[in-house]
């Protein structure tokens, strides 16, 4: 009889700051399923006097959302911060507007989510920003992010893994058959696959995206198929199913490893016959639908393992193409860098900032187990709370910290590996003259001192190379 209560004392709480009575209901149920109790305050003046009571002085996180009445949302957040530093706050909004996502993480705000807030993301949220030392941590990854550019262009990579799978994806995209992509979480499989939509014969017919991770299990068959009326309680109405919705078109099914094995032999016959049938129908209908299918786990190793239907493994992997972690091609970190700076400073409140060679080589040492979306998320936090025109190694300083020495060795490693520095300190370029001669000095040194090779190698004639020399002041046994 005690458990019940003690239960209750030792859940997490956050605060929801809404004076929506069916938005306060919908979370406070969602969050009761990962173990926290929700607190509600329908105005900023009751947030501000509950964080003195006893619950309050226990919150683990608050939510806020942004049209609160009696205050502006920011101004509260900065107030929140001022009296509970330690405390996250998470920003709702109906706005995707990167302007107030900066405007409220300025204010303190530790991430941003817009509605409306699928169960899955909510809570990967909470669980993110109350995991983490500080409520500004760097590393970890916003819940929102800047909509992608959906083009081959846009896939930013020279490393041939990442090219090799790329060019895998552009020939796939001209065909009819189905397509896996698998990759670790963030290495970019949504983008690809919107990419590979867009260069489809099938680009001007239907498109849907079903987040199978954000699906409860139980409802997934009737997302999928649809449903007849009374074909389980709560069914009041008829409901058309995705594949039926996208009949001439293209179904996203992004984590395709999160179905279950009677979902996945459910999905294998309908792909095998090419004929739907809803939950609880007589009848079935055809329809032509092209299936992206995302998996962030081998689903070989899951087929071996007897977690994952051989027949589907083999229906979805006709073509099958393998996104690298970014780990495995940091050499293209420098550019996906610059390619994402200069898209986060047309952001609305954002400058147009430039990177320092530190700080490549800092973000270069760090192994990034979130990939490209990870970067993505810790270059807008630091252009966020940048105050100069340059992102440099101080700009992200728990990077710094966790890498250490390691960061230090590999930052010194890969300047003498590189051997020139395109930018100061600051972040602007060096002059050409100091590049130029930091280029022949690495050439005389690479090819020991053979100068008519140097030369060629430059492109350049003997003398001119002497001229430049001379001009440039260097010791040819440089």
């Amino acid at each position: 009889m005690d458990c019940l209560p003690q239960a209750q004392d030792d859940a997490r709480i956050v605060m929801l700051i809404d004076d929506e009575p069916a938005q306060g209901r919908l979370i406070t149920a969602i969050a009761a399923r990962d173990g926290w109790r929700t607190i509600v305050a329908p105005d900023a003046e009751t947030a501000i006097a509950m964080l003195g009571t006893r619950e309050g002085m226990q919150l683990s996180a608050i939510l806020l959302d942004q049209w609160v009445p009696g205050d502006d949302a920011c101004a509260l957040i900065a107030e929140l911060k001022s009296r509970r530093p330690a405390l996250p706050i998470l920003m709702l909004t109906t706005s995707a507007s990167p302007l107030l996502a900066v405007e409220a993480m300025r204010a303190g705000a530790s991430d941003y989510l817009v509605k409306p807030v699928s169960p899955d993301r909510l809570m990967e949220a909470l669980r993110t920003v109350t995991m983490r030392a500080s409520p500004r941590d760097e590393l970890a990854p916003l819940t929102e992010k800047m909509s992608a550019t959906l083009d081959f262009d846009a896939m930013i990579g020279t490393a041939p893994s990442f090219r090799t799978a790329l060019a895998q994806a552009a020939k796939a995209a001209r065909g009819h058959g189905h397509v896996l992509i698998e990759g670790e979480s963030g290495t970019g499989k949504e983008m690809l696959m919107r990419a590979m939509h867009g260069a489809s014969p099938r680009a001007k017919d239907p498109l849907r995206i079903i987040s199978l991770a954000s699906i409860p299990a139980g409802s997934i068959d009737s997302v999928l198929f649809g449903h007849e009326p009374g074909s389980f309680p709560g069914a009041f109405d008829r409901q058309i199913g995705a594949f039926q919705h996208c009949d001439g078109g293209t179904l996203i099914l992004d984590e395709v490893d999160r179905l279950t094995p009677a979902m996945q032999q459910r999905l294998a016959e309908a792909l095998g016959s090419g004929i739907i049938r809803p939950v609880g129908a007589s009848y079935g209908f055809r329809v032509d639908v092209r299936l992206l299918v995302t998996s962030n786990i081998g689903l070989d190793r899951m087929v071996a393992a007897g977690k994952f239907d051989a027949a589907l493994a083999a229906k979805l992997g006709a073509t099958r193409i393998v996104l690298p972690p970014l780990r495995d091609r940091s050499g293209d970190i420098p550019a996906l860098t610059r390619h994402f700076l200069a898209r986060i400073g047309e952001q609305p409140g954002l400058n147009h900032l430039s990177v320092s060679d530190s700080a490549l080589a800092l973000l270069a040492a760090y192994d990034w187990p979130g990939n490209v979306r990870q970067l993505q998320s810790v270059l807008f936090r630091a252009a966020v709370y940048c105050e100069g025109n340059s992102l440099t190694a101080d700009s992200f300083p728990q990077l710094s910290e966790m890498l250490g020495e390691q960061g230090s060795v590999t930052a010194a490693s890969t300047h003498e590996g590189v051997g020139i520095m395109l930018y100061t300190p600051d972040g602007n370029l060096r002059p050409l003259e100091e590049i130029e001669a930091d280029v022949i000095r690495l050439a005389i040194g690479h090819y020991r001192g053979r100068m008519t090779e140097v030369a060629r190698r430059l492109g350049i004639g003997r003398s001119t190379l002497y001229r430049k020399l001379s001009d440039l002041g260097i010791d040819n046994a440089a």
